[in-house]
């Protein structure tokens, strides 16, 4: 009798863990129209690939603000700018196929989208 896995949690019908690696990857940008780029073509390799994976998962976003004074002297009304960058952040899981890591690895990423892979057992 064939034994049905659970392709999520990787357990068996019985309870008892299938340890298969994985590959996480985040990916963090302040340009987010780049990053769903990106996001996108690690998911259709993973569709292509037929490899299990979970994501896009949506991070939160890191907001970094800096009010600074308009004059320099302190002379005048009181007037502020106000400085603000966004850090947007994603997370995929891949089953840690070697052909779907090696086309991840090939894609060309942007200067400014970073990017981690970490393989987890």
């Amino acid at each position: 009798m064939p034994i049905s896995l659970n392709k999520f949690s990787g357990t068996d019908c019985a309870g008892s863990k299938n340890k298969m690696p994985k590959a996480r990857i985040k990916l963090y940008s302040t340009d987010i129209k780049k990053l769903n780029e990106i996001v996108g073509q690690f998911v259709d390799i993973a569709k292509k690939t037929g490899v299990d994976f979970r994501g896009p998962i949506n991070l939160p976003t890191k907001k970094l603000v800096i009010s600074t004074r308009k004059s320099p002297d302190g002379e005048g009304s009181e007037t502020y700018d106000r400085w603000e960058m966004r850090i947007h952040k994603r997370l995929i899981d891949l089953a840690a196929d070697e052909r779907a890591l090696h086309l991840v690895m090939r894609v060309s990423i942007p200067q400014d989208v970073n990017i981690e892979i970490q393989v987890i057992e």
